[in-house]
Parts: structure tokens; sequence; C-alpha cells
């Protein structure tokens, strides 16, 4: 019987920065922390210079010849790389389907819990698969499962459109809602400018009431 392979239990290594004494390299080409150049100069003399200034000579080129090394403040140019790292991750959120279960018979508790689930995936930047289950002969009542996706679309308008309206498909109904891109327009401000329009163009009433004519009066 073969040995049992045995596990390394020693610490990864870890990578370590390329900064001030773990340079070897005897010759570097230096950018200073203000970006002007100081030319090539001895790993000594760049390790002086950035002692003087109080930073970190950190190696940004290791294939030029020379090197180059940048004088900077090491533990903040960290910070910075190490936050741009994290918005990047945020900004590339692979989009999924998340999908909300119910049944047409729904009563108005589970219905809001369902309302609420669906807001949270499409806030997360989701889209939302809408799904109406039927058993038995509840497969006669699409018509009452549509309404019910119909009222769900509806009432998540704000933050959703229809990517796909409702279809039945086997013994279910599903709908498809996807992020909304542009904002709804709001219906108040719509019908503010309507009846302000119509006010502006009605004429306006004369002060002075108008002369009867003959045979009146």
């Amino acid at each position: 019987m073969p040995p049992r392979p045995r596990f390394d239990r020693r610490a990864p290594v870890r990578e370590l920065p390329n900064i001030n004494e773990r340079i070897a390299y005897p010759q570097l080409r230096v950018v200073d922390a203000d970006g002007s150049q100081l030319g090539v100069i001895t790993r000594e003399a760049a390790l002086e210079v950035a002692q003087d200034r109080e930073l970190d000579l950190v190696l940004v080129s290791e294939k030029a010849d020379p090197p180059v090394c940048r004088i900077m403040d090491y533990g903040k140019y960290k910070f910075e790389q190490e936050k741009k790292a994290k918005e990047a991750k945020k900004k590339s959120h692979q989009t999924e389907v998340k999908e909300v279960k119910m049944r047409y018979k729904i009563d108005q508790h589970d219905y809001d819990v369902r309302i609420g689930q669906a807001s949270r995936f499409l806030k997360a930047g989701d889209k939302v698969k809408c799904t109406v289950i039927f058993r038995g002969r509840e497969i006669q009542h699409t018509a009452l499962a549509e309404v019910l996706l119909m009222r769900m679309a509806k009432d998540l308008e704000e933050a959703a459109e229809i990517q796909q309206p409702p279809k039945r498909e086997g013994r279910n109904m599903i709908m498809f809602l996807s992020p909304r891109k542009t904002a709804l327009a709001s219906k108040g401000s719509s019908g503010a400018g309507s009846a302000a329009k119509s006010s502006r163009s009605k004429p306006e009433a004369s002060g002075t009431a108008a002369a009867p004519g003959p045979g009146e009066g």
C-alpha cells in the first residue's frame, strides 16, 4: 500500500514588495517624489535620498535597463491601490438571475415579502425571475396568474422594467424583470405641467363688463 501523502503545514510564502533594502540592483534610474528625474545613481545613493525625505524607495519597473525606482510613501501608495481594487470589484458586479416563487392565491403578507425580496435583488443589480407555480387543477387559472405578475411589475415599476412579459412554461408562469436603467417619469409633474399649460392657454377675463347690445339690458 503506497504511503499517504503528507500535507505541507508550513505557512505560505508571502511575496514581499521590492522596497528599500530589498532592492538588490547596484544601479537604478530614480524618479523623485515630485516626479522629477534624479537620473541613474547607485542603490546606496538612492536609499540615502529616500531616507533624507523620510520616504521609501520602491521598485516600479524591474525589466527596464537599469531598473526604475520611485521615491514615495509606500504605505499611502499601498492603501490607495487596495482602495482602487475594491472599487473596481464593486463596479464589476456580475449580474445574476434571482427567482421569486409564489402561488396565484398568495395572501397579502406573503405577497409583500416577495415584493421585498425582488426589490432587494433589483437594487443589487440582479434580474428577477417571478414564477407562479400551479398545482393540480390550478393550471386552469393562468389568467389570474398573469394578473398577479402584472400587479407585481406595477408595484416594482420604480425599480424595474419588464424584460419578458408573463409567459406560461409547463406548469409555471414566469416573468423576467431587470433593473430600471432610466428613471420613471413622474405622473404628478406631467399632470401639473399640463394643467399649467391649459391655464396659460385660456384668455384672461376682462375687469370691465361688456356693454349690452341693442335690445339687451
